[in-house]
């Protein structure tokens, strides 16, 4: 059996799975009243958690790939990127459906006078397009340099995510800080990478340049 068969039928079922328990678990606490004394807050905090945690894991993806040259490590990317805006999605709607009630007078007033909402909305619908362009038919039809700096932006959905549970603690940032730390390396990271890039492709055009001029002589 080939490395592509053993991903596509063991590691990615195996992964779908892993990244739904979660939920899962979140679902069988609602269902047995074991969320707590807020259970609505805690539903918030569980899916939002989870939303940041599992993009963290997916900017990690390509830099734990070039590290360990472990290519194969990218065809995960799209499935945990996909999971980041299920579990954004159980959270706003939590927001929206049970902390809300559908009240969309307050929920603008929210979005407009409390900063970490605001962000937070920000960073949700900056999300629906990255998972929308997610099929492999819209790449095709975007073209590919198109679609790649299409999905920077989730550098910035993970900033504002960030700063918005950040924002959102107050005073417990230890958890937030850590996010931040680990974002700022994933971020330092990918512009040494571009840098690499540029200065390769940089030496590959004067080496170029240099040996059809000594042949031209």
């Amino acid at each position: 059996m080939s490395l592509s068969w053993y991903l596509s039928w063991v590691a990615k079922p195996i992964l779908f799975v892993t990244c739904l328990i979660p939920a899962l678990l979140l679902g069988y606490d609602a269902y047995t009243d074991a969320l707590g004394a807020n259970p609505v807050e805690a539903i918030e905090h569980t899916t939002g958690g989870w939303a940041l945690r599992f993009l963290m894991i997916t900017l990690a993806v390509s830099p734990l790939a070039i590290i360990f040259k472990a290519k194969w490590l990218n065809r995960f990317r799209r499935m945990l990127g996909l999971y980041v805006f299920f579990y954004a999605c159980l959270h706003f709607a939590a927001y929206i459906i049970l902390d809300q009630y559908f009240d969309w007078a307050e929920i603008y007033k929210d979005v407009i006078k409390r900063p970490y909402i605001t962000v937070g909305f920000t960073a949700f619908v900056l999300l629906i397009p990255l998972a929308i362009t997610s099929l492999n038919k819209l790449v095709e039809l975007m073209g590919k340099p198109r679609w790649l700096k299409l999905h920077q932006l989730v550098y910035v959905c993970a900033v504002l995510a960030v700063l918005h549970f950040l924002w959102l603690v107050k005073a417990d940032v230890l958890e937030p800080a850590i996010y931040g730390g680990v974002l700022i390396v994933l971020l330092v990271f990918r512009v040494w990478q571009r840098r690499m890039v540029v200065d390769k492709a940089k030496s590959t055009g004067h080496n170029l340049g240099h040996h059809t001029a000594s042949q031209s002589k």
